[in-house]
């Protein structure tokens, strides 16, 4: 199985940015972790602040990998060019969130995305990139 993780902006400040939310592990090192518990999985790893580069590493991917999950950060509430990316793609989108939506601003609770991705996990901390793989991982069966 392989798949492709895309973060969205603002997420290259893991572990330094507004840490009562988001926590003080960076990305790097948790991918470390998640690497050795999906031994049996190719994870790779992506990371744009900007809209149309998460839309063309979307477009590179979303035909060969088994998965992708996308934490579009901002864009989540705001991109339709990334929402039509989605659906233009074959490959199964996971929408992942670190911390928990719809406990935070009002504008956060509504996803362009959503609808085209076939889940969502927010709300568990960097483990959401996790228990996103294991859904995949039940979807795919």
């Amino acid at each position: 199985m392989k798949i492709q993780i895309i973060n969205g902006p603002n997420l290259n400040l893991l572990g330094t940015r507004e840490k009562e939310i988001y926590g003080d592990l960076n990305f790097e090192k948790y991918l470390d972790k998640l690497n050795k518990y999906f031994i049996d999985i190719e994870i790779d790893y992506y990371q744009s602040n900007v809209e149309g580069e998460i839309i063309n590493k979307l477009h590179e991917v979303g035909f060969s990998y088994d998965g992708i999950l996308l934490n579009a950060g901002g864009y989540t509430h705001t991109s339709v060019a990334i929402r039509d990316a989605i659906k233009a793609v074959s490959s199964p989108v996971v929408e992942v969130h670190i911390s928990n939506v719809f406990a935070r601003e009002e504008f956060r609770h509504t996803s362009l995305i959503a609808p085209n991705c076939i889940g969502s996990i927010s709300g568990f901390g960097l483990d959401s990139y996790r228990l996103a793989i294991e859904g995949l991982k039940v979807w795919k069966k």
